[in-house]
């Protein structure tokens, strides 16, 4: 399931990142990469300085745990810590799938959902796309500072050239409860109406039925 999520991040929590941002050490992306994605990546990013990353960290968690579509969408049991990417003109990121497994101290955990998180308004850049591979065919993205887009982690993507202005992202991995895109989908669409109904017939026999189904299929494909 390919989802944007209007708004994640709201002004003061943009403002306080671009703070943290602006001062600091931005370094080649290709420290991070693997040996196949360090052919295909070409960017910078932040340098992670413990005291900046823990505030960055707390706006993020903070704005996904109050963000019911992205609780709901996502399912999150893990998260790895995320990178702060900044793409300059003539910067890009080839074709590439994200690493299957993320961590670089204590347990290592699966990545089943990828997200980026717009933090520069649409018209401040030229190019920069976000290209996904879908089975609908490509589909571009490039949401206002503060949205968010999520994705099964296996997906095929590729950020287009940047030709002018900055193109600044934040980028999350998170293991989910259900490991199946196809399951946590049909999960997130039945959630939508047990919602509805719980909002709006609370008392209907059907709404207690949406609920227990919703319920019960958590617990039979829920991955702890």
């Amino acid at each position: 399931m390919l989802l944007e999520i209007p708004g994640l991040l709201n002004e003061a929590q943009l403002h306080k990142i671009d703070e943290v941002l602006a001062s600091a050490e931005f370094v080649d992306g290709k420290l991070s990469a693997g040996s196949v994605a360090s052919q295909v990546k070409h960017n910078e990013e932040m340098k992670a300085e413990p005291q900046s990353m823990e505030l960055l960290i707390r706006i993020l968690t903070s704005a996904m745990a109050h963000n019911a579509t992205f609780r709901s969408a996502v399912l999150p049991y893990r998260m790895a810590d995320p990178i702060f990417a900044r793409y300059q003109p003539g910067m890009t990121y080839g074709d590439h799938v994200d690493d299957p497994l993320m961590g670089h101290s204590g347990q290592r955990f699966r990545t089943d959902v990828s997200m980026t998180i717009f933090l520069r308004e649409p018209h401040s850049y030229q190019g920069g796309e976000l290209v996904i591979g879908t089975t609908f065919g490509q589909q571009q993205i490039k949401l206002p500072a503060g949205s968010a887009v999520i994705y099964p982690s296996s997906s095929l993507h590729h950020v287009a050239p940047v030709t002018e202005g900055e193109r600044l992202v934040a980028l999350a991995w998170i293991q989910s409860y259900v490991r199946d895109p196809a399951r946590r989908e049909l999960l997130y669409e039945l959630d939508r109406v047990r919602e509805h109904l719980l909002h709006n017939a609370p008392q209907e026999e059907h709404t207690g039925l949406a609920d227990k189904s919703y319920a019960n299929l958590l617990r039979m494909w829920g991955d702890v």
